[in-house]
């Protein structure tokens, strides 16, 4: 019975290795695509009555029109975190560079820019109404020019277009210190008839990822009712998705980097799409304007890294876009401790095998009455054999006379298994915790393979380029389970024989800061079982 508790173990460990991404961030269903017309209550100078509006087509969530740079000046924003450049025809975000963040750990790497060539020609914070690029179909003018802003210091351009019978003000603004945009987007109904209308705000932005890195892919995410929805699926996001209710916000998301739309002014529908290998995403919301009526929509934007001190300064929970999946109320504390340690030791190597020597520490008894069970076990072996085979045609016999055996002997069959199941949730929530920490990007452990100038372990986030760890914590995993009692069926101990080879392949392209976590526990958990050995003699 013990053996099949610890079988089973075993398997399930490497299903939530082998499948976890799959399992925690499990794909949601393709959405709703049609569209939803949603009036929410929002800031109005002047309100009109509805009757005789004239319907206009919802806004897509792809426009058909391009996005040339060439068309308008280009007004650069310079900040201590980021410098962007804004093109006046529609107010199209050309460039964001990142100034903390670099594309590799090689020297000379460039900064990374959010904004990409091949994201541009989708517009990113161009505006859409009903259905018409503005960027393309409206006049511009502008107010203001390229500025330079220390921390706190606030500055706005003011983007002013015609389209469709209505006047657009947009007036962005920027903040030094914090990688939010503000926008306060005013549409005036300068036509003499009533128009219905539908205002979108837009983000594109092509992979964030490397897409062979099946850890960390580029997602669409948002907020609705609450909960927190992601979609990664290639073939759901080119069908396209939307939210089932209004939204909070939405977003283009890596493991590190998050561009995000939040109305503020009012939840809104989210539509997503992955179409010329860009992800595009808007929010929209539906207005009603008199002749002369004034209506006001508000929006932030965030384009940066998923840090919870920058989110946690944005509005409607932005934060929450910072998840550990299913063990995430146990992975956060986890990555509080994590960046806590660094904070005195400097290196979140170190800081990793700290942080996993306390956790070992904390679950010491546990482990030790685990340990203590399996001794107890090894030493049943022999007579457990015997049972199996006097009654082998008789497996209900069998089973009685074992159970009997535990009884006498005072050995509970699920010892062993029990307080290793207490640990799982820690584990992989701390697993979790360092496979989305952006604090690992580009973190250094040991720079250098000692002894020589070949470069190692100097990116957390980055597998080992010479596979040691991984081997080496599949020596581990086998000294460990030689150092176990014996399986008493010979099936079982040939599948855990196979074990320590599964888990070491899997672990061979895994984040080396995962890897260093699972290797230092493994080490610990050697030690301990050898203290438990050599105190049963």
């Amino acid at each position: 019975m013990d053996s099949n508790k610890r079988v089973i173990l075993a398997v399930s460990l490497s299903l939530m290795v082998l499948l976890g991404w799959n399992y925690f961030f499990p794909p949601i269903t393709p959405l709703e695509t049609e569209t939803q017309n949603v009036t929410a209550p929002n800031q109005t100078v002047a309100q009109a009555p509805e009757s005789g509006a004239q319907t206009a087509p919802a806004a897509s969530s792809a426009p058909t029109v391009q996005f040339s740079p060439a068309g308008g000046q280009k007004l650069n924003v310079d900040t201590p975190l980021y410098h962007a450049v804004i093109n006046t025809s529609g107010g199209v975000l050309e460039s964001f560079v990142l100034k903390k963040y670099k594309e590799t750990i090689v020297e000379g790497s460039k900064n990374i820019d959010l904004v990409s060539a091949q994201s541009l020609t989708k517009a990113p914070m161009g505006l859409i109404w009903n259905s018409q690029p503005t960027w393309a179909q409206g006049e511009w003018t502008v107010q203001g020019g390229d500025m330079g802003l220390a921390d706190g210091q606030t500055g706005a351009i003011q983007l002013l277009g015609t389209i469709g019978g209505v006047k657009i003000e947009r007036t962005l603004i920027f903040t030094g210190g914090t990688y939010e945009i503000k926008e306060e987007v005013k549409i005036i109904n300068t036509s003499p008839a009533q128009i219905q209308g539908n205002l979108a705000f837009s983000l594109s932005s092509a992979s964030l990822t490397d897409e062979s890195d099946k850890y960390n892919l580029t997602k669409i995410a948002y907020m609705a009712a609450g909960s927190l929805q992601q979609e990664d699926s290639h073939k759901d996001l080119q069908l396209g998705v939307e939210s089932s209710a209004p939204a909070q916000w939405g977003g283009i998301e890596s493991n590190y980097f998050l561009l995000a739309l939040v109305p503020t002014s009012a939840d809104m529908p989210v539509r997503a799409k992955l179409e010329d290998n860009v992800y595009r995403l808007t929010v929209a919301d539906q207005m009603l304007l008199d002749p002369g009526v004034t209506q006001l929509r508000t929006t932030s934007y965030y384009l940066g890294p998923k840090t919870a001190q920058d989110l946690a300064a944005m509005p409607k929970n932005l934060s929450a876009s910072i998840n550990y999946g299913f063990f995430d109320i146990i992975a956060k504390p986890l990555n509080q401790f994590l960046h806590f340690l660094h904070s005195y030791v400097g290196n979140y190597g170190v800081a990793i095998i700290i942080l996993t020597v306390i956790i070992k520490i904390l679950f010491w008894p546990l482990s030790h009455k685990s340990y203590k069970s399996m001794e107890q076990m090894k030493k049943l072996q022999p007579m457990m054999a015997k049972i199996r085979e006097k009654y082998a045609d008789d497996r209900e016999k069998m089973n009685t006379e074992i159970m009997q055996l535990y009884k006498t002997y005072k050995v509970n069959p699920a010892g062993g298994c029990l307080p290793m199941l207490l640990q799982i949730p820690v584990f992989f929530a701390l697993y979790q915790a360092l496979l989305g920490a952006i604090e690992l990007r580009h973190a250094a452990f040991i720079p250098q393979l000692p002894f020589t100038d070949m470069v190692w372990l100097a990116d957390l986030s980055a597998k080992d380029p010479y596979y040691i760890t991984p081997l080496v914590m599949g020596a581990t995993m086998f000294l460990q389970q030689r150092m176990s009692p014996p399986m008493g069926d010979p099936m079982q101990a040939k599948i855990m024989m196979f074990m320590p080879v599964i888990f070491t392949f899997l672990f061979l392209n895994f984040p080396s800061g995962l890897v260093v976590y699972w290797l230092v526990n493994n080490v610990l958990s050697i030690g301990q079982q050898w203290l438990m050995i050599r105190k049963s003699k």
